[in-house]
């Protein structure tokens, strides 16, 4: 049995660019373009590495902050990358059989399935998987926020030797993160501390949540809510505009609101808002059915609700609606 230490890169379309309103197969948060991998022994040995470029299908246009972040460039993916398909036959002859998947976080493996998805491609070998993000807080420190991995790097008094946002070059320094845990250990106790990690909020499949997405670019938090509540608000079935009621806030720029699709009914939204190195902000979203205990939560929040506060939301959200002076003109 080998552990394989895997690491992606992927492409979004610009918000409200014609990429951004393509309807797809398969909803997916972003479409692969660079996989890299390292594997590790079942001894913690880190031994050979895979890499391949991905000439994208749906998303050609690669977004400029993609490119910026990750060094590659659109004519970089014309000339090396190979289509989808083919870039998984080579990762799976590759990888082999009796694997385990480790990654530093919880997108990577969900990404590569819906990718897997898209392109009607089985998704079963990639069921043993964990976030190794949670194995190194376990025998850490314990805390449940997730961490960088840069920040791991150097408690673990790793040097960096690859570069960052390349997908080789982190799943490599991963790897070398993954052969000083004891990742036996990690598999055994991940069920208690994946419950420990803030209710799986940042992605983990929780039962109940049945969408995920990730949303960037917004100016403040008022244009991520509005945004929220607005045109990205769509049902998780059949992508019609859903009503929203009211966003409470919880610890850690948290927000959940109770929306309604006319057709398909109820359901719980919850957000987290997170700063991106430009200013802007990220929103991760999640869509729970409305009998999930997620939305039984709602429901008690909303009941001890303050006359004042909600109040004060119905004024902010009438202040963010308001005609700035550009728009007037």
């Amino acid at each position: 049995m080998d552990y394989i230490v895997l690491d992606m890169e992927w492409n979004q379309p610009w918000p409200g660019s014609p990429s951004s309103k393509k309807v797809l197969p398969v909803p997916i948060r972003g479409e692969i373009i660079q996989i890299g991998a390292v594997r590790v022994t079942e001894e913690q040995l880190v031994t050979d590495e895979f890499q391949v470029l991905i000439k994208p299908k749906y998303y050609r246009r690669l977004n400029r902050r993609v490119s910026k972040l990750t060094g590659i460039k659109e004519e970089q993916l014309r000339e090396e990358g190979v289509p989808f398909p083919e870039a998984m036959e080579q990762f799976r002859a590759w990888c082999g059989d009796d694997i385990i998947f480790l990654t530093w976080g919880f997108d990577d493996i969900g990404i590569l399935r819906e990718n897997l998805q898209l392109f009607g491609l089985e998704t079963e070998w990639t069921g043993r998987w964990y976030n190794a993000q949670m194995m190194f807080n376990a025998q850490t420190d314990g805390s449940t926020a997730q961490k960088a991995l840069k920040t791991a790097m150097e408690i673990f008094e790793i040097e960096p030797s690859r570069p960052a946002h390349d997908a080789l070059g982190d799943a490599y320094h991963t790897a070398l993160i993954c052969a000083m845990l004891d990742l036996r250990r990690g598999i055994s106790e991940y069920g208690a501390a994946l419950k420990s990690h803030e209710n799986g909020f940042h992605g983990a499949e929780i039962p109940g949540c049945i969408c995920r997405s990730v949303h960037r670019d917004y100016a403040d938090k008022w244009a991520a809510l509005s945004a929220m509540s607005g045109e990205e608000n769509k049902c998780p079935h059949c992508g019609s505009r859903m009503l929203g009621s009211r966003w409470f806030a919880q610890p850690g720029k948290r927000y959940m609101d109770l929306a309604t699709c006319p057709e398909h009914g109820k359901f719980l939204i919850r957000i987290r808002l997170s700063d991106q190195p430009d200013g802007t902000i990220r929103v991760s979203r999640l869509t729970y059915e409305a009998t999930s205990e997620a939305a039984e939560a709602y429901a008690r929040r909303a009941e001890k609700a303050d006359p004042e506060d909600a109040q004060r939301t119905r004024r902010r959200r009438r202040r963010s609606k308001l005609p700035t002076a550009e728009n007037k003109e």
